[in-house]
């Protein structure tokens, strides 16, 4: 049997999360790491919160980024093979850790820069993001393109799962749309901005040039990426 290790991205945060982990060393050590470069306990606020510090996009980042390395190092010795790994968005700078594409050091670097250039390229509590639940990717995609203020079909996670993001008032009036249009749920996610959407360019902009600066090696195994849905170990993609 071979494994794949699938990363989280923003939302999966929550107030004690790897508690039950607290003893093992892997993950002591992670988060001791990050905390000296991030320059704050971060095992203090993953275990205290508060709920408003986890929330806000600059804390949640390098937080799930952490957490999930710190998984990674607990589990994978006990695995004899990885066979591949993705990550869902930010998810994916995980998987190029778990990949040996990126060091810990460098992708929470990164994670930093991208998490400070989302904050500041779209105000924290005027945008959104949600999950639309049983409706195929043209029906939400025709349904929110005439709303307004902006809203857009962002990430295509599945057949039936279209994530959505723009403005919070357009979204209100999505989520009751595509209600009418038979989606079985539509559940808002638990980010502070539209994420994935053209509201960002802003922050798209500033990572594409960060992202120009950082050197990534081969990875030593396949890499399934967000934009293609593609496994590569090439380096340069």
């Amino acid at each position: 049997m071979t494994t794949a290790f699938v990363f989280p991205g923003q939302g999966s945060q929550s107030i004690g999360m790897l508690a039950d982990f607290a003893s093992e060393a892997p993950v002591i050590d992670t988060f001791r790491e990050a905390s000296e470069i991030l320059g704050y306990d971060l095992w203090s606020y993953a275990q205290n919160g508060p709920q408003e510090w986890m929330t806000l996009t600059t804390n949640t980042q390098p937080l799930i980024y952490t957490a999930s390395v710190a998984l990674l190092r607990l589990l994978a010795p006990e695995l004899s093979e990885i066979s591949c790994v993705a990550g869902h968005s930010l998810g994916e700078y995980a998987a190029l850790v778990a990949a040996q594409s990126l060091s810990f050091e460098s992708g929470l670097r990164l994670i930093a820069f991208r998490a400070q250039a989302m904050h500041e390229a779209f105000p924290a509590g005027q945008g959104a993001m949600a999950a639309v639940m049983g409706l195929t990717p043209e029906v939400v995609t025709y349904t929110v393109r005439e709303i307004s203020p902006t809203v857009e079909a962002v990430n295509f996670n599945s057949p039936q799962q279209i994530v959505i993001a723009g403005y919070v008032e357009g979204l209100t009036k999505a989520e009751a749309l595509l209600k009418e249009k038979g989606a079985r749920r539509v559940l808002r996610l638990n980010v502070s901005g539209p994420f994935h959407s053209s509201l960002m360019n802003q922050a798209r902009e500033r990572l594409a040039q960060r992202l120009a600066t950082e050197t990534f090696a081969e990875a030593s195994i396949s890499v399934v990426q967000n934009y293609n849905a593609t496994p590569t170990t090439d380096a340069e993609r």
